[in-house]
């Protein structure tokens, strides 16, 4: 297993700051076989390491963490996480600037 993709994103504060992680480790055939994809921003949510939104496979099943609660995953791909990650991140940042009006 090895760390394909290890990325960070630092927000603006005109984009309601915080930080966007992305982690991915695959096997020698290129699968994923674990992952983190997170949006933190302790500003927003102090709890859980300020992980707003997040989704996970670090204790052995896929998992997503929303403001502290976690919720197992059913059998889904890394492709099916990775697109609901993208969903839910936009959503929160289209409630940010809203927030901000």
């Amino acid at each position: 297993m090895r760390k394909a993709v290890d990325e960070r994103l630092y927000l603006s504060k005109a984009s309601g700051g915080g930080m966007l992680r992305r982690e991915i480790w695959i096997n020698k055939q290129g699968s994923v076989v674990r992952h983190n994809l997170a949006y933190i921003n302790s500003l927003i949510f102090s709890r859980d390491n300020g992980r707003v939104l997040g989704y996970d496979s670090a204790h052995g099943a896929p998992h997503r963490h929303w403001r502290g609660k976690v919720t197992k995953l059913e059998r889904v791909s890394f492709e099916e996480i990775e697109q609901r990650f993208q969903d839910e991140w936009a959503k929160v940042a289209k409630e940010m600037k809203r927030a901000k009006k």
